[in-house]
């Protein structure tokens, strides 16, 4: 039996794959869910399941206290949002946008929510369609923290791990990129790792096992990295700077060799020498993290003395 009630509702503007997740969610947790997309049939499957499709962007936020946008980017959910029959019917309520875009976006967009008598939460989806509503999702949300806290049973909803980063309105973009940017790199890395091998006649199964190797001492380099730099320490110990190198330097030239672009690891070594330059070689390769910061322009929103 589900713990909602009857009164219980949310409204979920964008039915691409995720925005289909979210919905489906909702209604097995039992919420009365109102939809709506650009796109008009989207919205079916869900309707059969108990939705409620909406014909306007107003008629679909009036019908909840709770609206949940997922769509492309801020480009789109502008467009959605700031239309002045959408404007008018939000006032008074909370917008979650779950839509994947930068932290700038973000404050802008809540600035603009705050003109307009809207509660404005961010937040950012860091797994994949298939978690939602699993105990493997993981949920990111930025904003007012009281208004958090009220559609936090709702939210639940959504399954897995969810958390709240902080009253400042961009915390969760900007995890979300930073995030993306391990991620992106790995894969690049990967796809890269699996050309240069196939060029020296290993496949792709072959490599795989010892690939998974890598990525499992990752967690605890990733721990050892946060801790320089929150303490400035960067030691070099077990593997300095000028070690890294060298071994950048053989994946150039590997690659190179069979006529791969080695762009990505070219520029990594880069980074890397610059660091050396400044009389850091005896230091870890995190000094890197320290050399990129430091050239970040002062005065950003949420930026730390780390």
């Amino acid at each position: 039996m589900s713990s909602y009630t009857q009164e219980s509702a949310v409204t979920v503007l964008g039915l691409g794959p995720m925005g289909r997740a979210l919905a489906g969610a909702f209604l097995d947790a039992g919420l009365r869910t109102t939809v709506w997309n650009r796109t008009p049939g989207r919205d079916r499957a869900l309707v059969e399941r108990g939705a409620v499709g909406a014909a306007s962007v107003a008629e679909a936020v009036s019908a909840s206290e709770l609206t949940v946008v997922c769509v492309v980017d801020y480009d789109a959910s502008d467009a959605v949002l700031r239309h002045p029959d959408a404007t008018a019917a939000l006032k008074g309520r909370t917008v979650l946008n779950l839509t994947a875009d930068v932290p700038d976006r973000a404050r802008d967009s809540a600035a603009w929510a705050g003109e307009h008598g809207i509660t404005y939460l961010d937040g950012a989806i860091m797994t994949p369609t298939v978690t939602i509503g699993t105990p493997a999702a993981v949920f990111l949300y930025s904003g007012p923290e009281e208004a958090y806290r009220k559609h936090r049973s709702s939210l639940a909803a959504l399954g897995g791990t969810q958390t709240h980063l902080g009253e400042e309105i961009g915390r969760a973009a900007a995890h979300d990129v930073a995030l993306l940017d391990i991620f992106w790199t790995a894969m690049a890395g990967y796809a890269h790792a699996l050309a240069v091998a196939r060029a020296e006649g290993v496949t792709a199964r072959e490599l795989a096992p010892f690939a998974k190797g890598i990525a499992e001492i990752l967690p605890q380099i990733f721990e050892a990295g946060a801790e320089d730099m929150a303490t400035g320490t960067f030691s070099g110990e077990g593997n300095a700077i000028t070690s890294a190198v060298s071994s950048m330097a053989h994946i150039v030239h590997a690659s190179e060799r069979h006529g791969i672009d080695a762009g990505v690891m070219r520029a990594a070594e880069g980074q890397a020498r610059r660091v050396i330059g400044l009389g850091h070689g005896a230091d870890g390769f995190m000094r890197v993290a320290d050399m990129l910061a430091r050239q970040a322009r002062p005065g950003g929103a949420g930026q730390s003395a780390e």
